[in-house]
């Protein structure tokens, strides 16, 4: 082994051994009729009236063959739509793969392209929004992963090569070499990357419940990656910006509605931060769609050590964060966080405070079907998860966010926004189905409850130009 190779192997097992490891009333039939195409207005998503719109929701992404099959138990159906609509979610994350929409050279999987647009439809009739999120972990099947078709790629692993699995993969030669092919588009693999993803926003144009489709999940920046540590790589970052910004205009070529989401490359799970942005983005329909995990409870939960670890979160997850800041003041496009998942409720409450007081959406690490064939599922909304992550939240503002807290404890919920006047639709309110066993009491300074108090979601008109603040909390025990 050569000094650079044993350099780069040691560097990266020290990165990957860090990764983060993967981890009811009736629904509201308003929030279907009012879902409407999202786009990208300087630094938010905003809905077809202007409002702003904030994102909660959860991943559902199938990683084997035969993908996306209705009714296999794990794909989401009508039944979880409603479940997650109850809650107060509106998106869903649905996973796609390269190796399923182009399984042979030149050749889309058309029938799987409609299974995906099925569940869209399904979802939409919910009054949830769809993220397609392109897919991959270990860049594909070739390593053991999933994502990217063997086909279009060249570089194998030799029979003398170990694979460790994941996370530890990353470290193989081949599978950097691979990448390096990526990100080069030395073999053409970025070309049919493209010609698969533009005909998937061709099937779903003009479907306002498309709320973008994200091009690659958690992207490795092969040998480059050594130049990530410890302060992130420039220099990669702007290779990987021009190689999204090639596929954002192959999307938009078909589909100029649609907005398309980038994700920092991994690195950031290992607390690097991102320079997507350096060179200007020339798209104006973008999101940024970081990742939020913690190393320190990861470690403690997959390698078994101790659980004291978890007492850091607060400090990493303050770095990360700080992170999201500068990419989002860098870039300005709106940021969402697309995963994010943890046992703890502490770690998640960590997540979810940070976002609450930048007014960032997120989606949960995961969520498969409740209702499966064989009657048997678990509830990843149970227990102290479910309280966290379901909450009252505004999903739709008709005017500027000011302040927003929550307590998880109690669903004492306190929000502010400066109304604009020339939004005729009403603030949304989406309202926890967990937390207000006595019922619900509102009030609203500055503005009037429109329609029924009781339902999912509650609507708030302004009564002028001044601040309204909306306040949900427990009712006082009969």
């Amino acid at each position: 082994m050569t000094p650079l190779l044993r350099r780069f192997c040691a560097a990266a097992v020290a990165v990957l051994l860090t990764t983060a490891l993967l981890a009811v009333p009736a629904p509201n039939a308003a929030a279907a009729s009012t879902l409407s195409q999202l786009t990208v207005r300087g630094n938010q998503l905003v809905d077809a009236h202007g409002r702003t719109v904030l994102l909660h929701g959860v991943n559902n992404v199938d990683k084997d063959a035969p993908y996306v099959q209705p009714g296999d138990g794990f794909t989401l159906t009508r039944a979880d739509a409603k479940d997650l609509a109850a809650h107060g979610f509106n998106v869903v994350r649905l996973g796609v793969s390269f190796d399923g929409l182009m399984p042979r050279r030149g050749q889309i999987d058309h029938d799987y392209i409609d299974r995906v647009v099925s569940v869209v439809d399904t979802l939409a009739a919910e009054g949830l929004y769809t993220v397609l999120d392109n897919h991959q972990d270990g860049l594909s099947k070739v390593w053991g992963g999933n994502g990217f078709p063997a086909w279009s790629l060249k570089s194998r692993p030799p029979s003398w090569e170990p694979n460790p699995g994941f996370p530890l993969y990353y470290l193989m030669p081949s599978m950097n070499a691979a990448w390096d092919e990526v990100w080069s588009n030395r073999h053409g693999a970025v070309d049919h990357l493209g010609t698969a993803l533009a005909t998937l926003a061709r099937a779903v144009k003009g479907k306002p419940g498309v709320a973008g489709i994200e091009l690659l999940n958690e992207p490795w920046p092969g040998t480059a990656a050594l130049t990530c540590f410890p302060v992130g790589c420039p220099l990669f970052d702007k290779q990987y910006q021009r190689v999204m910004q090639t596929l954002t205009d192959r999307i938009h070529g078909q589909n100029a509605d649609v907005p398309v989401w980038w994700e920092p490359n991994v690195t950031w799970n290992q607390l690097m931060p991102s320079y997507l942005g350096l060179d200007r983005i020339r798209s104006k329909n973008v999101v940024i769609a970081p990742h939020d995990y913690c190393i320190p409870s990861q470690l403690a939960i997959y390698l078994g050590l101790p659980e004291a670890l978890r007492g850091l979160c607060s400090a990493q997850q303050d770095l990360t964060w700080s992170h999201v800041d500068t990419v989002a003041r860098r870039t300005q496009r709106p940021v969402v966080v697309t995963e994010f998942g943890d046992g703890d409720a502490t770690v998640l409450a960590n997540t979810l405070q940070r976002a609450d007081e930048r007014f960032v959406g997120w989606m949960y690490w995961h969520y498969q079907s409740r209702h499966r064939p064989d009657g048997v599922a678990d509830d990843p909304l149970a227990g102290p998860v479910g309280r966290q992550l379901v909450r009252t939240y505004p999903q739709a503002v008709a005017g500027t966010s000011r302040s927003m807290s929550y307590d998880a404890n109690t669903g004492a919920f306190r929000f502010t926004y400066r109304p604009n006047p020339a939004i005729s639709a009403p603030t949304v309110i989406a309202v926890s189905d967990l937390h207000y066993r006595h019922g619900r009491h509102i009030t609203v300074d500055g503005g009037t409850v429109v329609g029924s108090p009781d339902g999912t979601t509650i609507a708030i008109t302004a009564d002028g130009t001044a601040p309204v603040t909306v306040r949900v909390e427990n009712a006082p025990a009969p």
